[in-house]
């Protein structure tokens, strides 16, 4: 046990509002304040032998918030009857500070008297105690507020750590999940999540009776690049091309995805012929724009792409197979017809 003069400050360890120690590893300390020094030798002296319990006081109200405040105790000891206050201004005190709030209170009172009682625990004190008290009770009374307090800091101090931890699980889960779902050179959506978001998107069309569409595109005489400027250069006109495909795709619904090699899909929801055609149109343009220099290309001497485009409308059958063979095959149309332009199914 340590203990501290009336205008001391105490520097052993008391728990942190949110604190994460073990719960042996918390020291129980009492602070009383009382301006009696009968009253304070008498708790010094019953507190002495506990070896794990720090003993604090203040003789004065004015310095005993303050006190109260730097010294953390896991229990406050307070006279009901003060000569610069009332004890129990000071209680509500203590249970306005955010330090202190859920300190336990113990009043000490030299009155058994009912309506005083009922006056403290409505100030918010959590004990009663008149001072004609056996110390080996006053003991066990500040060991049980104490181990109360510091169950609950533990407890709030776990409550803490589980959201942290259910905030950490949730933001890898969500990583997890964009990494499984992403492309790891272009950074778009990758075959397995286009495949997943046309079901899902198709499913949706029947329900609403929407039109949805696709457009596949392919970079025109890819091969041909690689082996001129080599597949570092080819991996980065991936990127740049993967970038203006989902520029293109601005809207929230639309998902534009690497479909394999040097081909790039768009899913269109709720889109008809005439809009698929003209987003097509503007991805063609919009990548021809990037000016990537291809002196070995059948079509201009610059980056370009072939897009094809289809319209279904699920609530009149098909299915998602039959869509994409008719997209291929625009595409098709659209490499045979020169590169560099839309092919765009009745």
């Amino acid at each position: 046990m340590s203990t501290s003069g009336p205008e001391q400050s105490h520097q052993s360890a008391a728990p942190s509002q949110q604190p994460s120690l073990a719960a042996q590893e918390y020291r129980f300390s009492v602070l009383l304040i009382d301006d009696q020094l009968v009253v304070q030798e008498k708790v010094r002296r019953a507190v002495l032998p506990e070896t794990d319990i720090d003993f604090h006081f203040c003789a004065k109200a004015a310095d005993a918030l303050a006190k109260a405040e730097a010294c953390r105790p896991t229990v406050i000891l307070q006279d009901l009857v003060m000569p610069d206050a009332d004890g129990l201004d000071l209680v509500r005190q203590y249970r306005s500070s955010p330090l202190l709030a859920n300190v336990p209170v113990i009043v000490l009172s030299s009155t058994d008297e009912p309506l005083i009682k009922k006056d403290a625990f409505l100030a918010g004190a959590n004990d009663y105690v008149v001072k004609s008290y056996d110390t080996i009770e006053l003991v066990a009374r500040i060991r049980y507020h104490s181990r109360s307090y510091i169950n609950l800091l533990q407890r709030d101090a776990a409550y803490a750590a589980l959201h942290e931890s259910q905030k950490q699980l949730e933001a890898s889960n969500a990583e997890l999940k964009r990494l499984t779902h992403t492309d790891g050179l272009t950074g778009i959506a990758n075959r397995r999540y286009f495949d997943d978001y046309m079901k899902q998107e198709w499913l949706r069309a029947q329900r609403e009776k929407t039109p949805l569409s696709l457009l596949l595109m392919d970079v025109d005489c890819f091969k041909l690049y690689n082996d001129t400027y080599g597949h570092v250069a080819g991996d980065d006109v991936l990127r740049r091309v993967g970038a203006a495909i989902a520029a293109g795709a601005a809207r929230p619904a639309d998902l534009a995805a690497r479909y394999g090699g040097e081909e790039f899909a768009v899913i269109l929801p709720n889109t008809d012929r005439a809009g698929a055609k003209e987003l097509a149109e503007k991805i063609c343009r919009a990548v021809a724009a990037l000016g990537i220099a291809h002196t070995t290309s059948k079509a201009v001497d610059h980056v370009t792409v072939s897009v094809g485009a289809a319209t279904a409308h699920p609530i009149q059958g098909g299915d998602i197979v039959g869509l994409i063979k008719r997209v291929d095959d625009c595409l098709y149309n659209a490499k045979q017809s020169g590169r560099n332009r839309v092919s765009a199914a009745e």
